[in-house]
């Protein structure tokens, strides 16, 4: 497909940032999923409506809220600033940031929806031979766990991928920083260059059906 070089390097950083958060969620979500999943606090449903949050709110209102507290007023700007980082706004790393945001839903909920699955014997049986629970989660949970910790993965970088509202708000559209295939598409559009926008858009498109295809080829079938 012939691509332009500027569309290569969107396609290069898009891809870069979707792995970037993926890992990121993969490390952060997996606690927040496992407890979700465990625990009876009377705080679950709170927790629980927060993660979800970004599946319903529009992406602008949150590349808003997020652009305030990461500005030179806001606490994490302060703090990002106390640290000699300097503001994250319009940086590739306010896009890590707004990214693990806006995906945090799509890797915790197939990971909670996977340790709600397994059920309390394997653990048990794990806690009779004395295992810790470290190498409970490690040795029992996480294989049983796989497709959950598959599903999160595929969907949360997917998900990334197709981001537009939040990362054209916090980061922009500085080449080679942070203008990633969906705005290099709005960039086509706009300058009513369709050709190229119908290129990248249909790179897009066949990722994103593969993505679905990989996710329900996985789903068991039922009689």
């Amino acid at each position: 497909m012939n691509l332009t070089p500027d569309d290569w390097q969107a396609l290069a950083l898009t891809a870069r940032l979707a792995a970037l958060v993926t890992l990121i969620l993969y490390l952060v979500g997996t606690p927040v999923a496992w407890w979700l999943a465990r625990t009876r606090s009377k705080w679950r449903g709170t927790v629980a409506a927060v993660v979800a949050l970004p599946i319903v709110l529009p992406p602008t209102v949150l590349g808003f809220y997020l652009l305030l507290a990461m500005g030179p007023n806001g606490p994490l700007g302060q703090f990002t600033t106390w640290l000699g980082i300097g503001l994250l706004p319009f940086t590739f790393w306010g896009l890590v940031i707004a990214s693990v945001f806006y995906s945090f839903p799509f890797m915790v909920q197939p990971l909670q929806a996977a340790f709600e699955t397994i059920g309390r014997q394997p653990l048990e049986a794990a806690a009779t031979l004395r295992a810790s629970p470290l190498d409970t989660f490690f040795s029992v949970v996480m294989p049983l766990a796989r497709p959950g910790f598959l599903t999160g993965g595929v969907l949360a970088f997917a998900h990334t991928v197709g981001e537009f509202g939040v990362v054209l708000m916090l980061g922009g559209n500085i080449g080679g920083e942070t203008r990633v295939a969906s705005v290099a598409i709005y960039d086509h559009v706009e300058a009513l260059n369709y050709a190229d926008a119908h290129r990248l858009a249909a790179v897009l498109l066949i990722f994103s059906f593969l993505v679905l295809l990989a996710v329900y080829a996985r789903r068991p079938r039922h009689a």
